[in-house]
């Protein structure tokens, strides 16, 4: 197993802690962290865009002019694509974006992405982060001291005053330990775990 220094909120060692293999130290398998980030981003686009074609804008139900003899170009009705104010041709309509990923392939991405992290020497696991209210200042403070301004924290069950304190900071977000996928593990700069989540992640991943 791997050994890594567990962090106080000064930034100093106060001890170390093995890592589970298992879990930290898999084959990177970029390909398929690739596939994980690609699902992920195409199920958070809502789909929603939408534009009228000539049948469905208001109007145009005559035509413009007769057939032949002005020495015009021949149109049917005022609503066609090439006018102003017409239905556009081929425009985007509502879709569903998302796209399906095995479980297994997504678990497999997802340790992948946690291995990468440690092998970049990214992973900071932090003693605790508890609060009795939420400190926006104090969490920013501690972050500072560990060298984690680009993170994600990853927290324990009862952790809501550290969430809370984590919210109004620039680039952090703060998760639950079953909360980590793919794209956000590697999205940020450092992976910052507190001891307690390690312990669940490992009891769920291990």
């Amino acid at each position: 197993m791997t050994k890594i220094d567990v962090l106080n909120r000064e930034g100093s060692a106060s001890g170390n802690i093995e890592l589970n293999d298992a879990i930290f130290m898999n084959q990177i398998n970029v390909p398929i962290m690739h596939q994980a980030v690609r699902v992920y981003l195409a199920s958070q686009r809502r789909g929603t865009h939408s534009v009228k074609s000539r049948a469905q804008v208001a109007g145009g139900g005559k035509k413009p002019w007769r057939q032949k003899g002005t020495g015009r170009a021949s149109f049917g009705s005022s609503r066609n694509p090439v006018w102003r104010g017409g239905g556009v041709a081929f425009g985007p309509t509502p879709r569903d974006y998302s796209i399906t990923m095995p479980r297994k392939m997504r678990r497999s991405a997802l340790l992948s992405a946690l291995s990468a992290k440690l092998a970049d020497n990214s992973v900071i696991i932090i003693d605790e982060l508890n609060f009795d209210a939420p400190k926006t200042k104090e969490m920013a403070r501690i972050l500072g001291n560990i060298g984690a301004a680009n993170a994600l924290i990853v927290l324990g069950d009862d952790a809501m005053n550290a969430a809370l304190s984590l919210r109004n900071l620039p680039g952090v977000e703060a998760v639950p330990f079953d909360g980590m996928n793919t794209y956000n593990v590697l999205y940020h700069d450092k992976l910052v775990i507190t001891k307690e989540a390690l312990a669940l992640v490992e009891e769920v991943y291990g």
